[in-house]
């Protein structure tokens, strides 16, 4: 399906997607004030490299009923002096230390006056036109809780990695195989308020998959989630990215949430595949490691490479207690 002129919601085969008119102005939305109020919360710390664009394709929407929100958790790099730069355009914003990103988002969600509710990560980007589909499909649509559209993952040249469409149906079977085609980018993803507090906030013990979590919480409350043939959104893909650096913590931790709510056939294939490859590799290293001629080598090869990474060092902060 493509992005075309203004069409009705499509009802097929129990799908629900809406088809996006074209943002050529030929069809004005209603007046500012008829428009739903968009709440948007970012949250961040110490990601003053990418906070700044993350900030324009917010304000960039030229959207006349936003509420913006940042919430930043005592950053230490130059994060600050760039919410300065635009805290006239924010309705809210601090800099204290929170718990993680679950915590923060749960505070700016807290204070969002909105009937449609989303947060954008700080190295995450809203793409032109964006709320201004929201808000069509929102207001042609009154019964769906959520809003999902097309999400792209791209490196920090901007170069694409990957383009995830969300599935025409979205329901408990769809997310409990998140890890098998299920998912979808979660900066692409709106909510009603009500949908917010039927199933909110987010569990700020799940560090990664809080997402997931919170969109099986609200299917299970009956939200009904509409898919949107549109492109809104792309997530960032740099090295310290939670689902870069920490890949296997983040497969891990959504299959908990899933097998949590139910899911566990879908999930358990996934934690069983990463202990066999676990009881494959660390017998092999044992014998690479221990071979007299690595170890013969080990001292001219310190040479020419970086050290390893210490285990240690390798722990998110979220779990260094």
């Amino acid at each position: 399906m493509r992005i075309g002129p203004r069409s009705p919601l499509l009802r097929e085969a129990g799908h629900n997607v809406w088809t996006a008119r074209a943002s050529n102005g030929s069809s004005p939305l209603p007046s500012p004030r008829a428009l739903p109020r968009i709440s948007v919360v970012t949250p961040s710390f110490n990601q003053g490299c990418y906070l700044e664009r993350t900030i324009q394709s917010v304000l960039d929407q030229n959207y006349p009923n936003l509420e913006y929100i940042i919430i930043d958790g005592g950053s230490t790099d130059e994060s600050v002096e760039i919410i300065k730069r635009y805290e006239s355009h924010l309705a809210y914003w601090v800099s204290e230390p929170d718990t993680g990103q679950s915590n923060a988002i749960n505070k700016g969600l807290t204070r969002a006056t909105g009937t449609i509710l989303a947060w954008l990560n700080s190295d995450d980007y809203y793409l032109p036109g964006a709320f201004e589909t929201i808000a069509e499909a929102s207001l042609a649509h009154p019964d769906a809780g959520a809003f999902v559209g097309t999400g792209e993952a791209v490196d920090t040249s901007g170069k694409v990695l990957s383009r995830e469409e969300a599935s025409p149906t979205i329901g408990l079977e769809t997310l409990y195989n998140w890890l098998d085609g299920g998912n979808f980018i979660q900066p692409s993803c709106f909510f009603r308020s009500a949908a917010w507090r039927a199933a909110g906030p987010l569990d700020e013990c799940v560090h990664i998959a809080f997402d997931v979590d919170l969109w099986l919480r609200m299917v299970k409350t009956g939200c009904l989630f509409l898919t949107i043939d549109r492109l809104l959104s792309q997530a960032l893909s740099h090295p310290n990215a939670k689902t870069t650096a920490f890949i296997n913590l983040m497969r891990v931790d959504c299959a908990i949430v899933v097998m949590r709510h139910g899911g566990e056939r879908a999930a358990r294939k996934h934690l069983e595949n990463m202990a066999m490859r676990l009881s494959w590799s660390e017998p092999n290293l044992n014998k690479i490691l221990n071979n007299p001629v690595v170890k013969l080598l080990k001292p001219w090869a310190a040479l020419f490479m970086k050290p390893a990474t210490h285990r240690c060092d390798t722990i998110p902060r979220w779990l260094q207690r």
